[in-house]
């Protein structure tokens, strides 16, 4: 059957992409290329989930010194948003234009903040965001309330909640895609990292694709590994190719969407070169691949060896006192909670005896400390063969650094005379994004402001490779609000008639 739009990944801008387009009419099929994740003894599992890895596709790239490393992304219906901390964060109006760092400037957006404000509102609504305004002196102006109260701390994170704010910082609830209550039916864990097969976390799965799914012109075809984007000789894009059960499979759509990943989508557009688009598909501007970003970040641990902390997901409370510090200060980032660490997750990330691990993980209260990664056109995603080869040209480490140190002073003066830090390494995929910027020129970026290509008018790109910016909260809402912000110009120039 002809298919009028094809959307490549199922994934935050993917699925929500069909959400959005869904109610047209217009006969969409989605295709991913890994299967639904099953119910299993492993999901609520540290040892399987963090020692033996047994999410983790088997998959290697390459990265600049062409050594191999496996990547840590997710191949399955929904993505890597499966395994997300469900932090519906939106960026702060000032990450839209051009904002000094310590280690560069950022380019600024094609759009503003208040352009993509309503988005952002249907985007809360769609994935049931639950959360709380005027708590965060940095959080831009909302046209309406969460439409769910934050998740509640527990009792030990109500304590560092007013510990914090008792030393003058301001902390806030995260703004969280999660029903607590039918997380915690199907088990006593945190929900960031592990697998939601429950339904409990709100996930491009759980929401964008059952809204999308629930009308009859929408179907999803999984174990699909699409290989090609094919054009015509005048450039046109005209369909996919793609394998299935050991078979080629060409499939054709007059609108093509690409949803796969910062560095798939990439990695795609680049391996779809023709006699047409001789360096890849979109790239006239050389920009596809370019400008890779992912967030620095650090996990803090900090402790009192008389304090116990008994919270289970503890991942509600986050500091902003860092990020838009003033107008003369260059930002260093966002704090927020970890899913609580438990004994087999910090043995797992250290040589620390499990025994030990135990100890410290039950004293803890644990940060996640992140700062912008900056675009840079030589950190990039290239093709070596059929390989990937991420080469990662980190950024404003030096702002990161002092972020932290500026959290180890806070926690030892609420009251937590040892605080340790691990900063994350370049196997970890903290927000990956940037491949196939959006601008308004198309001599230095991929997509305009609508995700739609400027070299082939019926080719759009609604996930995290459009970012102009990681600013340094987590991107999945904006995603979100950019694939309803692409499926609404679709609707208006392309269903129109």
């Amino acid at each position: 059957m002809q298919q009028d739009v094809i959307i490549i990944g199922s994934g935050m801008g993917g699925a929500t992409l069909a959400a959005a387009l869904a109610p047209s009419g217009r006969r969409i099929l989605i295709l991913e290329r890994g299967e639904h994740l099953q119910a299993s003894p492993q999901d609520r599992d540290a040892d399987a989930i963090f020692g033996k890895g047994v999410f983790r596709p088997a998959e290697t790239w390459l990265d600049g010194a062409d050594m191999p490393f496996n990547p840590g992304n997710y191949y399955n219906v929904g993505g890597n948003s499966k395994f997300y901390g469900a932090a519906l964060i939106r960026y702060r109006a000032e990450d839209f234009g051009v904002v000094r760092h310590q280690g560069g400037s950022t380019f600024g957006w094609p759009i503003s903040y208040d352009q993509l404000e309503p988005d952002y509102q249907a985007a809360e609504q769609l994935y049931a965001v639950c959360g709380k305004t005027g708590d965060d002196p940095t959080e831009p102006e909302h046209s309406a309330s969460y439409p769910y109260d934050p998740v509640p701390d527990e009792p030990e994170i109500a304590d560092l909640r007013s510990r914090l704010s008792s030393i003058g910082l301001h902390p806030s609830s995260i703004p969280l895609g999660v029903d607590i209550d039918r997380w915690l039916a199907a088990g006593q864990t945190t929900w960031d990292a592990y697998p939601n097969t429950c339904g409990g976390k709100m996930d491009a799965e759980t929401c964008g694709l059952t809204t999308a799914l629930a009308h009859p012109n929408v179907a999803l075809l999984t174990g699909c590994r699409v290989t090609q984007v094919t054009t015509s000789e005048t450039g046109t894009v005209t369909g996919v190719i793609m394998e299935r059960d050991g078979k080629s499979e060409a499939l054709k759509a007059p609108i093509i969407v690409l949803a796969a990943g910062a560095v798939q989508t990439a990695a795609l557009l680049l391996a779809s070169a023709s006699d047409t688009c001789p360096t890849g598909l979109a790239n006239s501007s050389d920009q596809v691949g370019r400008n890779f970003m992912n967030h620095n970040c650090s996990a803090v641990l900090a402790l009192h060896p008389l304090r116990r902390n008994r919270a289970i997901y503890q991942k509600t409370l986050m500091l902003n006192d860092f990020y838009l510090r003033s107008s003369s200060e260059p930002p260093l980032g966002n704090v927020q909670m970890l899913g609580k660490i438990t004994g087999p997750i910090l043995a797992a990330n250290s040589r620390l005896p499990r025994w030990f691990a135990n100890q410290i993980a039950g004293r803890s209260f644990d940060f996640y400390a992140m700062s912008e990664d900056l675009p840079n056109p030589d950190s990039r995603v290239t093709l070596k063969g059929d390989q990937i080869r991420l080469d990662w040209q980190r950024s404003n480490w030096e702002a990161h650094e002092r972020l932290v140190a500026k959290l180890k002073v806070s926690l030892k003066q609420a009251g937590f005379p040892i605080v340790l830090s691990q900063h994350f390494d370049r196997r970890t995929p903290s927000h990956q994004c940037g491949t196939a910027r959006m601008g308004a020129d198309p001599a230095t970026s991929v997509v305009d402001a609508f995700c739609r290509s400027h070299d082939h008018k019926n080719l759009f790109v609604v996930d995290a490779s459009v970012l102009p910016t990681s600013a340094a909260v987590n991107p999945a809402l904006t995603i979100a609000a950019l694939a309803l912000r692409a499926g609404r110009h679709i609707q208006e120039t392309e269903f129109a008639a």
